[in-house]
């Protein structure tokens, strides 16, 4: 491996992990009386978009962007839809609960950067959908990398 030090994308498995999480956590999503109402009408294609954005954060390709218009969109999207605390709290939780049931690593240093990109992610989320919020002028996706905890505990 040498130098390289894999980024949060590569070392939870690359595109096709972040896919597979994406389609397990929307399958909860619609299931759940808490979420539901905010995802009823998701297009099909939702997961696979939320996997491409997530992707990017976390180091991946930024086709997210390219394709789509990145961190604008991303806001446009969850405008007005007044998430609520007790939503938000349970979106990272069925987040968290895929994450282990499709294989995501289970170290801590993985953990941490996932829970804390969960964390703020949702509540920039909840800040940006409440009736009449002004976002920030951020053109970009915020990137999250491994922060304080680096792979391999050093």
């Amino acid at each position: 491996m040498g130098d390289h030090q894999p980024t949060v994308y590569e070392w939870a498995g690359g595109e096709e992990a972040w896919h597979r999480l994406t389609e397990v956590f929307y399958k909860k999503v619609v299931e759940d009386d808490l979420l539901k109402p905010l995802f009823e009408h998701m297009q099909p294609d939702h997961p696979k978009h939320v996997a491409m954005m997530l992707g990017e954060v976390f180091g991946g390709p930024p086709v997210y962007t390219e394709e789509f218009g990145g961190y604008p969109r991303l806001v446009r999207r969850h405008r007005n839809r007044d998430i609520q605390p007790a939503q938000r709290a349970r979106w990272v939780e069925l987040m968290l609960e895929s994450a282990d049931e499709t294989g995501l690593p289970q170290d801590a240093e993985f953990r941490a950067a996932f829970v804390s990109y969960l964390e703020f992610g949702s509540r920039r989320a909840m800040a940006n959908s409440a009736p009449g919020a002004v976002p920030g002028e951020r053109e970009t996706l915020k990137l999250w990398g491994w922060g304080e905890a680096r792979p391999g505990g050093e």
